[in-house]
């Protein structure tokens, strides 16, 4: 997953809220036309949360299809492990090569719950699974060694960016054990993820912009410092900023920005909402700063 930006696709809705397949079809086909590391449907980003089962199913399907098995399809599950392993078992009929698991629903936990919850779900597919620490799941050291001596388990995504507690996570975690930054805008951090051993990122910047999202990967990659601190400071920093104003912008905002170039991704369902008209006109200039920066245009 190292190889490329991971992709973590919008879902598209038409203007009544419904799903929009075709729209997302086209959608999808363009974001693995950028060549990512492996597409990532029905996450977060792709407005997971909202989606019904019958729903998810047609959207990982179609992933499964474009990608035609030029990348990996991780789809993601959340919930209780039980709601989960029915999303699961949706995935895994859908032709999915992964799962994964988003933070699950409303409690805090102790760890041995943390870890039971994905001994659960992995004793319910035969799918690998990616764990997700965000919100009010954070392994320690210790249940990071216990997660991955679970079978099917192969992999952590972190969202915590507490880079102390990352590297002794890294430090305990077998050979193999996959691991990536998955901070809103990674960005922002992937230099510092680096240092701990973790290069692969997620980028929601892929999803509306693949061109700035893989200058950025490239010039990282490269060394190229200087460009990655003018991609930092000219777009990705006024991008962070705009997008922490609104509760929701992380997905929401992203998905003004993919609209405006064109993608047929349509709004946001709630309990998101759409940016407003002035935020909205803030992130048209951006986009376009960003994407001179790239050498694309609007």
């Amino acid at each position: 997953m190292a190889k490329g930006v991971l992709s973590f696709p919008l879902t598209s809705f038409h203007a009544d809220g419904s799903l929009d397949l075709d729209g997302f079809r086209a959608y999808v086909a363009g974001q693995l036309a950028a060549a990512p590391g492996a597409l990532f449907p029905a996450c977060g980003t792709g407005e997971f949360f909202s989606l019904a089962e019958d729903e998810y199913r047609q959207v990982v399907g179609v992933a499964v299809e474009e990608a035609g098995g030029r990348v990996p399809v991780v789809a993601g599950v959340g919930y209780g492990w039980a709601q989960a392993a029915r999303f699961a078992r949706i995935a895994e009929e859908a032709g999915a090569d992964a799962l994964l698991v988003l933070p699950h629903y409303l409690v805090a936990a102790p760890q041995d719950g943390l870890v039971a919850q994905l001994e659960q779900l992995a004793a319910r597919t035969s799918l690998p699974l990616i764990a997700y620490q965000r919100g009010q799941v954070a392994y320690t050291a210790h249940s990071l060694t216990r997660i991955a001596r679970i079978p099917g388990v192969i992999g952590l995504k972190d969202g915590h960016s507490d880079l102390d507690r990352l590297q002794r996570l890294t430090l305990a975690a077998p050979d193999g054990f996959l691991f990536f930054n998955g901070a809103a805008t990674a960005e922002i951090q992937a230099r510092a993820y680096a240092t701990v051993g973790v290069p692969a990122y997620s980028s929601a910047v892929h999803a509306f912009a693949p061109e700035i999202a893989d200058a950025f990967f490239a010039a990282l990659r490269d060394g190229e410092q200087g460009t990655t601190d003018k991609l930092l400071r000219d777009f990705y920093v006024p991008f962070v900023e705009l997008r922490d104003r609104v509760p929701g912008y992380a997905v929401s905002l992203v998905k003004a920005a993919a609209r405006l170039r064109g993608r047929p991704v349509g709004p946001v369902r709630a309990p998101l909402t759409d940016p407003s008209a002035a935020d909205l006109a803030e992130l048209r200039a951006l986009l376009g700063a960003g994407l001179d920066l790239a050498g694309a245009s609007l």
